[in-house]
C-alpha cells in the first residue's frame, strides 16, 4: 500500500510513501502521519489519497514512520477544495495545508470535542412584508442558479434576510457559513444571532485563541449537526460536511482577500468553489458589489436580486459636494474643513448629534520636505518617503515600521525650511480641537487601535455618546454603530479618486455610498460633505444621484477598453532579492521565458520597479500580466511552472524569491 502525502512545507504537489503492514488497516485520507523528508528532516504530513498500484520508479520511497491519528483530520472534500486553492493560487499545496488547518492540528492531534453550554434562544422576528419579498426572490432564484447577487441598499435590512434563511438551511439538517471581511464586524452581530441560533452559532476567526479554533474543528468533523459558523476568510478551510448555505457580506470588500502571505486567495470566489464541492447554495451580498460580481450577474451567470430600503422617508441621503480649490484661489478657506462643513459640525454638535470625519491616512502628515529644494526625508529601507507623527515627533516609515528623528536642517541645502505636504488624521484631530476645544473628540486608526481593548475603547466611547466627534479611516465606517451620526465629511476625496489603482473611482463610489447610507432607516439620515479639487469628476455625478449602474457602465467601458476586470484576469508576478542586479537579472530572465511560451492574447507589463521598489531592505521587480478570461489557465499555469524551473538552474539568480498573486485587489 502506498500514500500520498501533503506536507507543509513550501514545495509543490505530494510526495508518496509506503505504509508498514501494521498501519494499513488504520490509516484513512486525512489521517497525520509522521514521514521522513530528505536525509535528516521529519515531518507530521496529512494523507490525500492512498493507493495498491506502486508508482513506475520504487527505489527511493521511505516509509510511513509512524501514524500519529487513527481518526481523520480533513475531509477528502477538503483536500479537493485544497488543491484548488493550491492551483488557482499558483501556490504548494503544502503551504495551503499549512494554512488551513489549526497549528496544533499539525503537530499532535487529540479529540476534545464538548458540546457548548446550553444558550435559551429565541425566534426571529417575523419578516416585513418588503424582506419576505427579496427572501423568497432569492430561494426561487436558487432554482435556477447556485449563486445569488443581492444588491442591498445600505442598512435596508439583509442581515434578517440572512438569519431567514440559514434559518430554513438549519431546519432542511443542512450547515451554513456566513462571511463577513473582517474581525471586529463579527463581534458586532455575534450577540444578536447568539439569541437566534444559540449553541449551534460557532465564531471562528484568528482572534480567536487556537485551543477555542481546535475545538471547533473537532465538533465539526465529529459530527455533521446543521450548524452556522460566522467567521471570516479562514472559516472556509472547516471541516464542513453538510453545509448547504454559504452567505458572503459585504462581498466588494478588500479583506476577502489574503495579501500578506500564500496562498493568497479571495475569500468570496473560494466559497463560490466550496458551495459547489458541496452542492451548496451562495448569496453574495452588498450595497455596491464588485464589478466582477454584478458583471457575472449581468451575463447571466449569477442571479440578481434587487433589495430596496423599507422605510417610507427619502431614500438616500443628502450628499454635498464642495469645491475646495475655488474656496482657496478665494482664500475663503485656509484650514482643512470648509465654511460649510465647519457650520454643518457645529449645527449637528448643538443639536446633540455626532459626526465622522473621514481621511484615509493615518499620521500628520503624508510627508515633511525641504521648502527651498524640495528635499524629502525617506526610508533607508523601503523605497518610500516616511510620514511624519506630530504627536510622538517622529518620522515613520508605514511598511517597515521603522522610526526616525526629525532633523533640524535639510540634509541637501542646510535649509531649516522643512514643512509638512499632505494631511493624515493625526492633523485633522489636531485642527479640530481648535475650532472646538471643549467637544470631546477621538481618533480611530491603526496608530491609535494597537490592540482589541483600545479597538473597543473607542467604540464604547463613541457609541454610548462619550465622544462627540470621531476621525479616522475606513475603520470607523466598518466597525461602529451610527445611529445618533448625522453628519459625515470627507476631507479629501481627491486621494480616494486619485489611487493609482483601476479600481480607484469603484473603491470611492464604495466607501462614500457606505458612509453616506449607513443610518439610513434612522431619522434624519447622515448628510455628507465630500470636499473636493475636482468637482466635475463625472464620478460625483453618479455619487450625487446614488446610480450605481451609471458608475458600472462608465468603469466598464473603461476596463474593456484598457484591459482590466472583469473581462481580463489580473496575475501579479514579484520578484525579490537584497541585491537590486540580481532581482532585476531574475525578473526578465523570466520574462522572457514566459513571453516565449505564452502564445495567446494576452498581455504582459514589465518587468518594472513598482511604485514601492523596496522594502525592509529587499528590492522588488514587479512582472504584470493581463490573462483573458478566455484563455487557458492550465496551460499559463504550466508555462510558469517551466519559466520558474528554468530560473532555479540558473545558478546566478536561482535564490530570487518568486511570489504569485492571481486577482489582486
Amino acid at each position: 500500500m502506498y500514500v500520498d502525502v501533503i506536507l507543509p512545507v513550501p514545495l509543490g504537489g505530494t510526495y508518496t510513501y509506503t505504509v508498514p503492514p501494521e498501519m494499513q488497516d488504520k490509516i484513512k485520507t486525512g489521517t497525520l502521519v509522521r514521514v521522513q523528508f530528505g536525509k535528516a528532516r521529519y515531518y507530521t504530513g496529512i494523507v490525500a489519497n492512498i493507493k495498491q498500484i506502486p508508482p513506475e520508479n520504487t527505489a527511493n520511497i521511505k516509509p510511513v514512520t509512524a501514524l500519529e491519528t487513527e481518526t481523520p483530520v480533513a475531509l477528502p472534500v477538503q483536500i479537493k477544495f485544497w488543491q484548488w486553492i493550491a492551483e488557482y493560487c499558483i501556490c504548494p499545496l503544502g503551504t495551503v495545508f499549512h494554512a488551513a488547518i489549526p497549528s496544533r492540528n499539525q503537530k499532535t492531534y487529540k479529540r476534545n470535542f464538548a458540546p457548548d453550554k446550553q444558550i435559551e434562544t429565541q425566534p426571529q422576528d417575523p419578516l416585513t412584508p418588503v424582506l419576505q419579498k427579496t427572501a423568497e426572490d432569492i430561494t426561487n432564484s436558487f432554482k435556477t442558479k447556485n449563486v445569488v447577487l443581492l444588491h442591498s441598499e445600505t442598512a435596508a435590512g439583509k442581515t434578517e434576510i440572512y438569519i431567514n434563511l440559514i434559518n430554513n438551511s438549519l431546519n432542511d439538517g443542512k450547515q451554513a457559513l456566513y462571511l463577513l471581511p473582517e474581525i471586529m464586524m463579527t463581534e458586532q452581530i455575534t450577540k444578536h444571532l447568539k439569541h437566534i441560533f444559540g449553541d449551534k452559532l460557532l465564531i471562528y476567526h484568528s482572534g480567536i485563541i487556537n485551543r477555542k479554533r481546535i475545538r471547533i474543528w473537532d465538533r465539526m468533523l465529529a459530527t455533521n449537526e446543521p450548524v452556522v459558523v460566522l467567521g471570516v476568510r479562514s472559516s472556509i478551510f472547516l471541516p464542513f460536511q453538510n453545509l448547504g448555505l454559504v452567505i458572503v457580506d459585504e462581498e466588494h470588500e478588500s479583506g476577502y482577500k489574503q495579501q500578506e502571505s500564500a496562498p493568497r486567495y479571495n475569500a468570496r470566489n473560494a466559497a463560490i468553489v466550496l458551495a459547489k464541492l458541496h452542492d451548496a447554495k451562495t448569496i453574495l451580498g452588498s450595497a455596491t458589489p464588485s464589478l466582477e460580481s454584478f458583471y457575472n450577474s449581468e451575463t447571466g451567470k449569477y442571479a440578481y436580486v434587487c433589495q430596496k430600503a423599507q422605510n417610507t422617508e427619502p431614500e438616500h441621503s443628502a450628499i454635498t459636494v464642495v469645491d475646495i480649490k475655488d474656496l482657496r484661489r478665494k482664500k475663503i478657506m485656509k484650514s482643512l474643513f470648509s465654511p460649510l462643513l465647519t457650520e454643518k459640525i457645529k449645527e449637528t454638535l448643538d443639536n446633540g448629534k455626532q459626526v465622522i470625519l473621514f481621511q484615509n491616512r493615518r499620521g500628520f502628515s503624508q510627508s515633511l520636505t525641504c521648502k527651498v529644494c524640495d528635499w524629502t526625508p525617506r526610508c533607508r529601507f523601503c523605497d518610500i518617503p516616511l510620514k511624519w507623527h506630530k504627536q510622538n515627533n517622529r518620522l515613520t516609515c508605514h511598511y517597515c515600521g521603522r522610526i526616525y528623528t526629525i532633523p533640524s536642517k535639510c540634509p541637501e541645502c542646510n535649509s531649516d525650511e522643512l514643512q509638512p505636504r499632505g494631511f493624515g488624521t493625526e492633523k485633522i484631530e489636531e485642527q479640530i480641537k481648535i475650532l472646538f476645544p471643549s467637544v470631546e473628540i477621538a481618533r480611530m486608526d491603526s496608530d491609535t487601535t494597537k490592540n482589541m481593548s483600545e479597538t473597543k475603547a473607542i467604540i464604547s466611547d463613541f457609541e454610548s455618546g462619550k465622544t462627540q466627534i470621531l476621525i479616522g479611516t475606513m475603520m470607523i465606517v466598518k466597525n461602529i454603530d451610527l445611529k445618533n451620526v448625522t453628519l459625515a465629511g470627507i476631507l479629501n476625496t481627491d486621494m480616494l479618486i486619485n489611487q493609482p489603482d483601476f479600481r480607484a473611482h469603484e473603491r470611492t463610489f464604495q466607501i462614500i455610498t457606505q458612509i453616506s447610507g449607513i443610518t439610513r432607516d434612522h431619522i434624519p439620515p447622515v448628510e455628507t460633505i465630500l470636499q473636493t479639487s475636482t468637482p466635475d469628476s463625472p464620478l460625483f455625478t453618479a455619487i450625487l444621484n446614488h446610480d450605481y449602474r451609471m458608475m458600472a457602465k462608465t468603469e466598464m467601458e473603461e476596463r474593456l477598453l484598457f484591459h482590466y476586470p472583469p473581462f481580463y484576469r489580473i496575475l501579479i508576478i514579484d520578484f525579490r532579492h537584497e541585491d537590486e542586479n540580481t532581482v532585476r537579472n531574475a525578473s526578465i530572465y523570466f520574462a522572457d521565458r514566459l513571453r516565449s511560451k505564452i502564445t495567446v492574447p494576452n498581455y504582459f507589463i514589465g518587468p518594472d520597479k513598482p511604485s514601492v521598489g523596496k522594502t525592509d531592505g529587499v528590492h522588488i521587480r514587479r512582472l504584470l500580466l493581463k490573462i483573458h478570461t478566455g484563455s487557458s489557465l492550465n496551460s499559463i499555469r504550466f508555462s510558469i511552472s517551466l519559466a520558474h524551473s528554468a530560473l532555479i538552474r540558473n545558478k546566478t539568480i536561482k535564490h530570487v524569491t518568486i511570489t504569485f498573486n492571481m486577482d489582486p485587489v
